[in-house]
C-alpha cells in the first residue's frame, strides 16, 4: 500500500474521492486540519467539509471513498491490495512449456511432467476458474518458451524433443481447439523468450541448435507465415522471460541465465525491443531465472524464478513489478516458491502462475495475482464434521448444510444407517427398510430416494423414499442393479446406468419415476457403472462411470427423452461423489477411482469440465451433496483401503471489498 497525502482534506474531492492517493490505513495526526478523530466525531452531518456521516459502510463503493462511519465511530475508505490467491491445478503437472494469454483465459503446453519427469504434448486451457484439456501439440516437448497470443490464437516455438535430443526449430500455431504445424523457425533453440501476437510474434536468445549447444543473442520475428531476422539482444541469455502479448514493437525479456562459460552467472537485466532493436532496460531486484511473466512493455510483472546456479538453485516467491521506469518489490508474493511454471497476464495488476519443477508447491499447483479492491477468498475445501458411521458405497442428497447421507458398507456386510448434516455436525434417524450400499440417490434432505443397489443376495430392484423421518418402499426399478446414477427429486426421478449380475455386467438402462412407478427410457450410449448424476429428470447428467476395461472419461446429457454427449471428463473415474443439488450445466464431482482413488475435482459448465481445488483426502465411494460453490462429501475409502467416517466441505471463491479503519498515528 502507499501513503496517505499530507493536507488530508485538500485531497478530497466533493464526492468524497482522493483525487490521487494509495491509502494505508494510517493519518499522522497534523494531517487531520487540526482536528482529531473525537473532534470528527461531533461534526453533525459530515466529516470535515466533504466526507460524508453514515450509520453503516455504503454500498457499493470503490477506491478512495471516504466516509466516517457513526456506529463504530471509525473514518473509513477502500483501498487496493495485491496479493496471489490459489486457484485450481493443472490436470497434469509440469514444467518449462509454452504459455500465453490473460488470467481468465490463457494455455500452456508442453512441458516436463511432475512427478515422472515424462515430456509431453498435453496442452490444458484456463478460464479464470479450472483448467480443461485442449488439443494436443504435434510435438512432444519442453523448452518451447518461445510462445505469444491468446487463448484461440496462440503460438509456440522451439524446445527440446527429449533428455538426449537436440533443439528443434518446429513452430505451431493454436486456434482454441488444435495446434497446426507452420514455417520453422530459421534457428532451432530452446529456453527462449517469446512475445507477441500470432500473426506478429517474437523468439529471442536462448539455447542455439546443436547437441551442446551456447546461449545465443538472435532474434526472430514471425509475420503468420515465415520467421525472419530481427535485431540481436545485448545480453545473451536462456531462460529468460517476455512480456508484451500484445504486439511485435513493444517487447521486454526479463533477466536469465548464463551457462556455457562455465561462471554460471544470473542476470537481472531486463531489454526492450521497439520491432528493430533491443535497448537496456532497468534492472530486476532479485536476479533470478525460470521466473514467470506477465504484462506489457510498461506494465509487467515478474514472479517466482531460481536463483544460484542450476546445480545449486534456489526457488524464490518474490515479485515485482514494472511501470515503464522502474522494478519494485510488489507487498504480494506468492504463496510458494516456484519455478519453470507457466506464467501469463494482461498486465502487472493481473497475472497467472501455474504448475513447478518443485514438489512445494506440486507440479500442478495455480496461483493468481491480482490488484483489486476487493480481497478475494480462494475456493478451497475444508473438514467438515464427522460421521457416527463411518462406511463407503453410500447414497447422498441434499445441500451443503442440510444433506442426507444412507446406506453402505461399514467394512463387512452392508448398512441402512441414515444421519443428517447440518453443515457442522451428523445426527442419526431411522434407518431404510432394506440395508444396502451403492444406491442411487435423489432428492433432498427431507425428500429422498434411494434406488437400487447392493445387498445379499445380489443387485436390488428395491426403491424407498425419505420423508424427513422415515423411509417408506415404493415401486421397484424395472432392472434390477447397483450404482446407478441419479437425478431429480423423489417424485420426478430419473436413474441411470449402473451394474447388473450378467454379462455384459454394465446397463444403460434408462427409468424415469413419476411418483408411484418407473418406466423403462432410451438407454446410455455407453453402458457404465458408478456414473456421478445430477441435475433433473428432464435435464440430467451422467458423469464419467466404469465400464471395462476401466474408467470412462465421457458425459452424456439427458433432455428427458434422450442421451447426447457432452465433454469430457479431464479424469476418467468412477465412484466420485456428486454435488447432488447442483443442475445439468453447473455440474460438480470430487474423487471417485481412476482406478486408483483420487483427489481430483471438477466443474462442468454445460460445455466442458475444467479443474477445481482438490479433496484433502484421497476419497472415493462417498457421498456427496450441494451445488458447485457449496458442497459436501462424506464417507467412502481411501487408498491404502480404509473406511472414512469424516466429512469435507467445499465453499467456491468469495471476495469482499477491501475497506480499512484510518487512524491516528
Amino acid at each position: 500500500m502507499g501513503t496517505i497525502k499530507r493536507n488530508f482534506y485538500n485531497n478530497i474531492t466533493p464526492t468524497g474521492k482522493f483525487d490521487s492517493a494509495d491509502l494505508t490505513g494510517t493519518i499522522p495526526a497534523d494531517n487531520i486540519a487540526n482536528a482529531s478523530l473525537t473532534n470528527v466525531t461531533s461534526v453533525p452531518t459530515s466529516v470535515g467539509d466533504f466526507v460524508q456521516k453514515v450509520a453503516s459502510d455504503p454500498t457499493p463503493v470503490g477506491a478512495g471513498d471516504v466516509w466516517y462511519n457513526t456506529t463504530s465511530n471509525a473514518l473509513k475508505s477502500v483501498v487496493s491490495s495485491s496479493a496471489w490467491s490459489s486457484g485450481a491445478p493443472l490436470g497434469t503437472g509440469r514444467y518449462i512449456g509454452g504459455s500465453a494469454g490473460t488470467q481468465t483465459a490463457s494455455w500452456a503446453a508442453g512441458g516436463v511432467t511432475h512427478p515422472g519427469g515424462s515430456i509431453t504434448n498435453v496442452t490444458e486451457e484456463y478460464n479464470g476458474s479450472g483448467w480443461a484439456t485442449g488439443g494436443n501439440m504435434a510435438t512432444i516437448r519442453y523448452g518451447n518458451t518461445a510462445s505469444a497470443g491468446t487463448l484461440t490464437a496462440g503460438l509456440t516455438a522451439g524446445g527440446r524433443t527429449g533428455p538426449a535430443g537436440i533443439q528443434v526449430a518446429n513452430t505451431e500455431e493454436y486456434d482454441g481447439t488444435s495446434w497446426a504445424e507452420v514455417n520453422d523457425l530459421s534457428n532451432a533453440r530452446r529456453y527462449a523468450a517469446g512475445f507477441g501476437t500470432q500473426t506478429a510474434g517474437v523468439a529471442a536468445a536462448g539455447n542455439g541448435p546443436g547437441s551442446n549447444p551456447s546461449e545465443i543473442t538472435t532474434t526472430e520475428e514471425y509475420n503468420g507465415t515465415n520467421w525472419t531476422a530481427g535485431g540481436n539482444m545485448n545480453q545473451k541469455r536462456q531462460r529468460g522471460k517476455g512480456a508484451g502479448n500484445s504486439t511485435l514493437t513493444a517487447g521486454l525479456v526479463i533477466a536469465g541465465r548464463i551457462v556455457d562459460e562455465g561462471s554460471n552467472p544470473v542476470l537481472n537485466n531486463t531489454e526492450e525491443y521497439d520491432g528493430t532493436s533491443w535497448t537496456a532496460g532497468p534492472t530486476i531486484n532479485t536476479a533470478r531465472y525460470d521466473g514467470g511473466a506477465a504484462g506489457t512493455q510498461t506494465s509487467a510483472l515478474y514472479f517466482g524464478g531460481s536463483t544460484g546456479d542450476p546445480n545449486n538453485s534456489t526457488a524464490v516467491t518474490a515479485t515485482e513489478s514494472y511501470d515503464g521506469s522502474s522494478w519494485s518489490t510488489s507487498p504480494g508474493s506468492l504463496a510458494a516458491a516456484s519455478s519453470a511454471s507457466f506464467g501469463t497476464g494482461a498486465s502487472n495488476s493481473s497475472a497467472l502462475n501455474a504448475g513447478s519443477v518443485q514438489s512445494t508447491p506440486s507440479g500442478n499447483s495455480t496461483q493468481e495475482y491480482n490488484v483489486s479492491t476487493n480481497v478475494i477468498t480462494a475456493a478451497a475445501w475444508s473438514a467438515g464434521g464427522t460421521m457416527n458411521t463411518g462406511r463407503n458405497a453410500i447414497g447422498g442428497v441434499g445441500t451443503q448444510t442440510a444433506a442426507l447421507a444412507y446406506g453402505g458398507s461399514p467394512g463387512g456386510g452392508y448398512s441402512g444407517a441414515t444421519e443428517t448434516y447440518d453443515g457442522s455436525s451428523f445426527s442419526e434417524v431411522n434407518d431404510m427398510n432394506t440395508a444396502r450400499g451403492y444406491v442411487g440417490s435423489a432428492g433432498t434432505q427431507t425428500a429422498a430416494l434411494a434406488v437400487g443397489g447392493e445387498a445379499p443376495p445380489g443387485k436390488q430392484s428395491v426403491v424407498e423414499s425419505y420423508d424427513g423421518s422415515s423411509w417408506t418402499e415404493l415401486g421397484d426399478l424395472n432392472t434390477a442393479r447397483d450404482s446407478a446414477g441419479t437425478a431429480g427429486t423423489s417424485t420426478s426421478a430419473v436413474a441411470f446406468g449402473g451394474g447388473i449380475p450378467s454379462s455384459p455386467y454394465r446397463t444403460g438402462a434408462t427409468e424415469e419415476y413419476n411418483g408411484t412407478s418407473w418406466s423403462e427410457q432410451n438407454d446410455l450410449s455407453t453402458a457404465r457403472g458408478g456414473a456421478s448424476g445430477s441435475g433433473t429428470q428432464t435435464a440430467a447428467l451422467a458423469a464419467g462411470g466404469e465400464a471395462p476395461p476401466g474408467a470412462v472419461s465421457n458425459t452424456e446429457e439427458y433432455n428427458g427423452t434422450s442421451w447426447t454427449a457432452g465433454g469430457s471428463l479431464n479424469t476418467a473415474r468412477y465412484f466420485a461423489g456428486p454435488a447432488t443439488a447442483a443442475p445439468q450445466t453447473d455440474s460438480f464431482i470430487f474423487g471417485g477411482s481412476s482406478p486408483a482413488a483420487t483427489t481430483a475435482t471438477e466443474a462442468y459448465d454445460g460445455t466442458s469440465w475444467s479443474t477445481r481445488p482438490a479433496l484433502a483426502n484421497i476419497r472415493r465411494q462417498g457421498g456427496g451433496a450441494g451445488t458447485v460453490s457449496a458442497a459436501v462429501t462424506f464417507g467412502g475409502n481411501s487408498t491404502p483401503p480404509t473406511i472414512l467416517s469424516s466429512s469435507e466441505e467445499f465453499t467456491g471463491e468469495t471476495s469482499a471489498v477491501n475497506i480499512v479503519e484510518i487512524t491516528t498515528s
